[in-house]
């Protein structure tokens, strides 16, 4: 199969290159790619030793609680008849969570045996580190890794040149119409495929949404046959029945109701909180917004999910591909809360790597009123209220009052439109100027 190039390729290049390099640990949801983009990294060293201690059980043997690093790779080197040479090996420890251990050796990597190159990733990892809270505070290093941005998509089809011709375009300069159609374009096939590296690659090879569907439900299912190894007392058949309500419910504050009137909503909120950790959903938590950090101010009452891809999103909802692909513009930005999906992962995929993304968005806790911001988003220092409309005729009230109540200058609007800006002088806040940029779906990533 061929390796289709990860954003995550040129921060583990810099990894390598750096001198005070720690351990990496590579965290995310099954099948986003981990193994395969260390792999790539691999290639670039005379030596590549992977290990998977969930194949390979009897290895676990040599990371004792007692450990010697160096002896451990001197074992490891002699059971599996490859080198292992500081500054030529890179040692990739797959499936790490099954052997707690192995996760506590990481530390002693950095303190004994700095100049060797160490990565570690696995499923279900979070299960693990939970359990394991001060596991080798800075001595290890984190990185967190997602399905394919928009981005990756297109230039896993050979599509480079349309992506850096994106992000040379502005308010000021947009996009040709032509181009901008072909994105938009891009942009409904992404819907239906997603970010899943086999249904990026099934889609490459065969142009099948058919074909891609076989490969969302084998998926599902091995996420769903994951259900069992959850170290909780909920039970499966519930976690299924959740996961599809965080797919019905998307674009909109989580009723807990919704999934079965008579179960208890803290035993609905304990499995969504698993689901959080298998990295499968995404909270968005109401901040009040009035400053930065905007996490000082949450109220995880108000919390709504993101399913963490699109494409498994409309399969697991059975949405026929006719309803992406033939939909007018409004329709098709509005669908199933789609495109809040896609907009608010597209800035999780942006986020920095090297922390876990934390996501907000505000809704007016005054009684009777329904004002909300799909997302809100700190840059530069500022409170930025990011919005997801169809058009420029779609009414942004909620927009207006946000700004207003917290005397913002600037927002965001993402939508079909092609790159602008738009000016709104606020008769309610002595004719207060408000900017808003206006930024199409396919062209997050240029903020």
């Amino acid at each position: 199969m061929a390796y289709f190039k990860r954003q995550i390729d040129e921060k583990l290049r810099e990894w390598k290159e750096s001198s005070r390099r720690k351990p990496l640990l590579i965290r995310g949801a099954r099948q986003v790619g981990k193994s395969t983009a260390v792999r790539e990294l691999g290639k670039l060293f005379k030596y590549f030793v992977e290990i998977n201690l969930e194949k390979q059980p009897d290895l676990k043997k040599y990371f004792p609680e007692n450990i010697d690093v160096k002896k451990t790779c001197e074992k490891l080197s002699g059971t599996l008849s490859v080198p292992i040479v500081p500054g030529e090996t890179l040692l990739f420890i797959d499936e790490i969570q099954v052997c707690k251990e192995a996760i506590m050796a990481l530390r002693y990597f950095k303190e004994d045996y700095p100049e060797l190159h160490v990565i570690a990733a696995g499923s279900l990892l979070e299960f693990a580190l939970e359990e394991l809270p001060s596991f080798g505070v800075g001595r290890i290093r984190s990185i967190f890794m997602y399905p394919f941005s928009f981005d990756e998509f297109l230039m896993a089809q050979g599509l480079d040149y349309t992506v850096r011709f994106k992000k040379t375009a502005d308010s000021e300069n947009p996009l040709p119409e032509l181009a901008h159609k072909e994105l938009v374009e891009q942009l409904r096939t992404f819907y239906l495929v997603g970010g899943m590296p086999a249904a990026v690659s099934e889609w490459i090879e065969s142009r099948s949404y058919i074909e891609v569907s076989h490969v969302h439900k084998d998926i599902i299912n091995t996420y769903q046959d994951d259900f069992s190894k959850y170290k909780s007392r909920v039970s499966p058949v519930l976690l299924r029945k959740i996961l599809r309500s965080v797919a019905l419910q998307s674009g909109q504050k989580f009723v807990c109701s919704q999934v079965d009137r008579e179960m208890k909503s803290v035993v609905i909120k304990d499995a969504l909180r698993l689901l959080v950790l298998a990295g499968l959903v995404i909270p968005v938590v109401h901040s009040a917004s009035n400053g930065i950090p905007l996490g000082a101010q949450e109220d995880d009452r108000y919390t709504k999910y993101l399913f963490f891809d699109l494409g498994l999103m409309q399969t697991m909802l059975d949405t026929p591909a006719a309803d992406i692909l033939m939909a007018g513009d409004i329709e098709f930005v509005n669908k199933g809360g789609a495109s809040e999906v896609f907009a608010g992962l597209e800035m999780l995929k942006y986020s920095d790597c090297y922390m876990s993304a934390e996501m907000y968005y505000w809704q007016n806790d005054k009684k009777k009123s329904q004002a909300e911001v799909d997302y809100v988003v700190s840059r530069n220092g500022l409170v930025v209220p990011v919005e997801v409309k169809a058009n420029t005729q779609g009414s942004m009230q909620s927009l207006w009052v946000f700004m207003r109540t917290h005397k913002l200058h600037d927002a965001i609007r993402t939508s079909l439109e092609n790159f602008g800006q738009l000016y709104y002088y606020d008769g309610r806040d002595n004719d207060a100027e408000r900017h808003v940029l206006v930024i199409p779906l396919y062209a997050l990533s240029n903020l």
